[in-house]
Formats: structure tokens, C-alpha cells, sequence
């Protein structure tokens, strides 16, 4: 398996050859090719570092797509100087798919590797619904309960009876001249 450390954004980034990565917004419109800069370079056991770059291989991609990120939210509370401030941010972002990672003029197909799936934010499939056989009632058990009545209630026996209130007292002095 090939795949390169790359830089972009002043960030380095893990690219594999046929996968996709993420990474903050570029200026290119989608469906542009562009080169980035590569700082380390792995082939099987072969391993190739840059001081600080390597001039000498190139790493192509395209843009496939520009989206946004998650919304992520601020919260800034001072309670006794009532203050509340409530701020969010969305992050801008580019997808790559890395078409391929070698030496210029170096003939390579991409190895196709699956990409890995993001379960995180797919819907379970639906369920059909199974319609279940309804019971036969027998007409008197119908009968029984549309006539039934409701039971009385005594007077005494109820076990949620409300107990009187205490009466207050109110304690007024007396002036004595």
C-alpha cells in the first residue's frame, strides 16, 4: 500500500491512493486536479522523507466537493456581570480523492481500496410492518364490556380522602391599659 503525508492548510494529512480525504477549503472549484506537497512518502517497507519536502514526487488529487462541517457552539456566561454570549461556528471544508502518488512520468494505476463507511450518520433501513392476525372475540365478551357499569363508590371507604385543614390560629395580644 503507497500513501504519503501531505501538507495543505498548514496541516498534514494522511493520503492513500484511491481513498478520500478532508481537508480545510480550497480556493480550486470541484472537478480541478492539483498537486500537493509532500512531506514523507511509503511504499510497502520503502520509506522516503523530506527535508522538509520532496521535490521529486508528486501527489495528485481532485476536488470532488466543498462542504461545510459541524456546527460547533460557545457558551461565555458571567453570572454576576450578567453576561451571556452565545456564538457557533462552521467549519469549511474541501474533499480530495487521491488519484495518485509517485515520481512524475511514473506509469501506476491507483489500487482501488473500499472506502471506509461512516455508519455514524446513516439511518437504519426502515422495518416493514408485519400486520398480525386479529383475535375473534366472542360477542358475549363484547357484550360484557360495552354494558359494564361503573362500580359505586362509598362515602367512607374511599382511600384517597382529603383530610380536613387545621385552622389557623391567630394569636392577637390583648392591650391591657
Amino acid at each position: 500500500m503507497r500513501y504519503a503525508i501531505i501538507e495543505s492548510g498548514g496541516k498534514q494529512y494522511k493520503a492513500v491512493e484511491g481513498q478520500m480525504i478532508e481537508v480545510d477549503r480550497l480556493s480550486d472549484e470541484s472537478g480541478v486536479q492539483i498537486e500537493l506537497r509532500t512531506l514523507l512518502m511509503a511504499d510497502g517497507d520503502d520509506f522516503m522523507v523530506g527535508t522538509p519536502t520532496l521535490s521529486d514526487i508528486l501527489v495528485k488529487a481532485t476536488v470532488v466537493e466543498h462542504f461545510r462541517g459541524e456546527k460547533v457552539f460557545r457558551f461565555k456566561y458571567s453570572p454576576k456581570k450578567r453576561i451571556r454570549v452565545r456564538g457557533g461556528h462552521r467549519q469549511q471544508y474541501s474533499r480530495l480523492s487521491v488519484d495518485f502518488i509517485g515520481k512524475p512520468g511514473e506509469k501506476r494505476k491507483a489500487e482501488k481500496v473500499e472506502p471506509v463507511e461512516n455508519t455514524e450518520n446513516e439511518m437504519p433501513a426502515a422495518v416493514p410492518a408485519v400486520d398480525e392476525p386479529k383475535k375473534a372475540r366472542s360477542k358475549s365478551a363484547a357484550n360484557k364490556s360495552a354494558t359494564k357499569k361503573p362500580e359505586k363508590v362509598k362515602a367512607g371507604a374511599s382511600p384517597k380522602e382529603k383530610k380536613p385543614a387545621a385552622k389557623k390560629s391567630s394569636s392577637t395580644k390583648k392591650s391591657t391599659k
